[in-house]
């Protein structure tokens, strides 16, 4: 009798109720990040950033490749909308874990992270993709109407406010959205979006000026002009007046180096405000040409003008070093020693050493450019005066200005 309660209470602790099965773990990639382009001419350029994450934070992305939509409309649509009615303009393959359960937390070392494997793009690498605007992409897509919350129009105490501005036409918009795909086909989060208009772009710039010196090469454009003011400056009957709702494009500006056998790169990393570049990759002998194009900033897309007029120029060196300075000099028995201050460039060849009995008579006593700053004129007779100078040369030949001069005789 005594074993009974004993029996009972073990019999509650080993029964217990089941829960409902847990559903397996999702992972998803991140957003592709920093999502950007450029419409130059009738190609959209785009690039943004490979997910190193997925949406729980852990690493890596459960991810096996990235796809971009686009969608042309003049209607504001959703994320679902653009991949369901829009279609797909690009896929980057990125490679993928061997095992997307195999993830790490945000707070575990990298080291414990098995690495992606495969033939696509690394996590956390730059991609880079293009469309080309051909006809089909100018043709609106037919989106169904879908219901819609309408808010009531704003009541003041006269009744119902009218619109401050009557409705403008929204432009044809080509839409773009980013998307990493999960090892199983599933989405991740979609990128920020990039709306390109479908509207004329700037003007190009007239043909650039460039020139050069020994430090760097000057581009220099005349300024493009900007659209022209929605109403024109108050004068005789045209009152003065601001602009409601209206922001001006402001116009910038890129720069390419384009060589006449050779791909066109950018060598602005933001567009320029002003209409000026310089240029430090000085390369005596190399040819260097330039194109310019305006650009209209909207957002996180540049809309580029049609190039300006190529200019080339070869660099050829034609400036003469600095003069040597703080030229001094001491005597000793039956010579004179010199010493001078070293120049500064980098293609110094030398220093040539002149010498004579005036300063308008001088001529050089060393037949090819010394490199040392110092020089020790032997077998002199004593008393007798002469006036020095030194001249650097440059690898190209080019001579500087005589230095400051001095007087002096050996003892």
């Amino acid at each position: 009798m005594t074993i009974l309660p004993f029996a009972v209470c073990l019999f509650c602790v080993a029964c217990g109720k089941k829960g409902p099965p847990l559903p397996p773990l999702v992972r998803l990639p991140t957003a592709p990040s920093e999502f950007s382009a450029d419409l130059r001419g009738s190609v959209v350029d785009m690039r943004f950033g490979v997910p190193v994450a997925n949406t729980d934070n852990s690493r890596p992305a459960n991810i096996q490749r990235i796809d971009v939509y686009a969608i042309t409309s003049r209607d504001a649509v959703t994320d679902a909308q653009i991949k369901k009615y829009g279609s797909r303009v690009a896929s980057v393959d990125v490679k993928a874990p061997r095992d997307p359960d195999r993830a790490i937390d945000e707070d575990e070392p990298p080291a414990d992270m098995e690495p992606p494997e495969g033939n696509g793009l690394d996590q956390g690498a730059a991609a880079h993709v293009s469309e080309t605007l051909g006809r089909p992409a100018l043709i609106p897509a037919i989106v169904p109407a879908e219901k819609r919350s309408h808010a009531a129009p704003a009541e003041t105490e006269h009744g119902v406010e009218p619109p401050l501005l009557p409705p403008q036409p929204t432009p044809l918009t080509r839409t773009y959205v980013a998307v990493g795909v999960s090892t199983r086909g599933r989405d991740g989060a979609f990128s920020s979006r990039i709306a390109v208009p479908l509207v004329p772009p700037p003007p190009a710039p007239a043909q650039p000026t460039v020139t050069y010196d020994e430090k760097a090469i000057s581009v220099t454009w005349p300024p493009v002009a900007a659209a022209p003011p929605v109403q024109p400056p108050a004068s005789g009957t045209v009152l003065p007046s601001t602009p409601i709702g209206v922001n001006p494009i402001a116009i910038k500006y890129n720069v390419y180096e384009e060589p006449a056998n050779g791909q066109a790169a950018r060598l602005t990393a933001t567009p320029l405000t002003d209409p000026a570049y310089s240029d430090t990759r000085i390369v005596w002998g190399e040819e260097r040409c330039y194109v310019v194009r305006a650009v209209e900033s909207l957002g996180n897309l540049n809309i580029e003008s049609a190039a300006a007029p190529r200019v080339c120029k070869t660099l050829k060196d034609t400036f003469p070093p600095a003069a040597p300075a703080n030229l001094q000099s001491s005597p000793q028995e039956g010579a004179i020693s010199l010493i001078w201050e070293p120049n500064a460039e980098r293609d110094l060849d030398g220093y040539i050493v002149m010498r004579g009995p005036s300063a308008v008579a001088l001529v050089p006593i060393t037949p090819t450019p010394i490199q040392l700053t110092q020089y020790r004129d032997e077998n002199l007779q004593p008393g007798v005066h002469f006036i020095y100078a030194v001249k650097a040369v440059d690898k190209a030949g080019n001579v500087s200005p005589l230095s400051n001069t001095v007087d002096e005789a050996a003892r």
